[in-house]
């Protein structure tokens, strides 16, 4: 059960917003935590608060009434602990330490943080490009971006999108050894391979139904996402790219997609940071707009999420 004030801030949120899934992504919440609150509200008040349907809810005349009162008493409440404060301007200045996977970084989140520094000059942003999973603790980052999958209880984490995963190649290279039909017809092609840093040896490839298949023999290894992608557009191997750095070429016909019967599930795409309170005024808006970035990149974002 939701403290009363909690409920009331968040079912504002969603008087304002276009729908339950924007008022989460201001709120910096789940969907279903904005559904959760406002059902017991409802329950609180015995009053419908949304008509809802399965393309968006429309709020009622007594929503409408009790969000302009909801305003007025969140408001109130907040500025009680106003005096205290240092202003926004003083509490949005200081350094915020990042971490994202390298191309994903690259292309799209540091052109956001970088407008976002322009918005908010006393922000000091130290970003770090690794394909290699930080530790966040040792190494005192405030907000991470992380693939894959994420059930730690130390960090606050929003699945802000998805990833999909593609084995592709150069056209050329397709039409001169006829294409992977099989997941055993990889053994005999010439590959990529993306190093583990930790262990010297390359990550597996992932497919359908949980089934891995690791390079044995790669003509070309790196431990760098972007010098794997140049040598597949090359035509040099076949690789298993991720679908912000593959989908430009696919779609202008640089690179093929094989092997797309057996794609995996999509992985999620994570944005946390640990698990601290109070949590500073400059961190969250650096976490709430990196969700934000992810949530609108197309064929990435959070409207692919089922």
């Amino acid at each position: 059960m939701l403290n009363r004030l909690e409920m009331l801030r968040i079912f504002c949120t969603a008087a304002e917003a276009a729908s339950f899934k924007e008022a989460a992504i201001r709120l910096g919440i789940s969907p279903q935590a904005v559904t959760r609150a406002v059902r017991e509200l409802e329950e609180l008040t015995g009053e419908l608060l949304f008509h809802r349907n399965t393309r968006r809810n429309h709020i009622t005349e007594f929503g409408e009434q009790l969000a302009e009162r909801g305003r007025r008493a969140v408001g109130e409440m907040d500025a009680l602990f106003q005096s205290n404060r240092r202003p926004v301007d003083e509490e949005l200045q200081g350094t915020v330490r990042i971490t994202t996977p390298s191309s994903l970084g690259r292309t799209f989140l540091t052109p956001a943080l970088a407008t976002l520094g322009l918005r908010y000059p006393g922000l000091r942003l130290d970003v770090r490009l690794s394909d290699q999973i930080a530790d966040v603790v040792d190494e005192q980052i405030d907000i991470g971006v992380r693939v894959g999958f994420f059930r730690d209880s130390r960090f606050v984490a929003r699945r802000a999108g998805q990833i999909r995963f593609h084995v592709a190649a150069a056209p050329s290279l397709v039409a001169l050894t006829g294409g992977p039909k099989r997941l055993q017809d990889l053994d005999t092609l010439p590959v990529t391979g993306l190093i583990d840093r930790k262990s010297g040896r390359p990550w597996a490839w992932y497919f359908k139904d949980g089934q891995q298949w690791a390079p044995r023999d790669p003509v070309f290894s790196t431990g760098d996402t972007d010098a794997e992608l140049a040598a597949v557009l090359s035509g040099l191997a076949y690789g298993q790219l991720a679908t912000p750095m593959v989908s430009p070429y696919l779609q202008s016909g640089q690179l093929v997609s094989v092997l797309d019967h057996l794609a995996p599930d999509p992985w999620g795409l994570y944005v946390f940071r640990p698990q601290r309170s109070p949590v500073p005024a400059r961190i969250r808006l650096v976490f709430d707009h990196l969700v934000q970035t992810i949530a609108a990149i197309p064929d990435m974002g959070s409207s692919g999420i089922a």
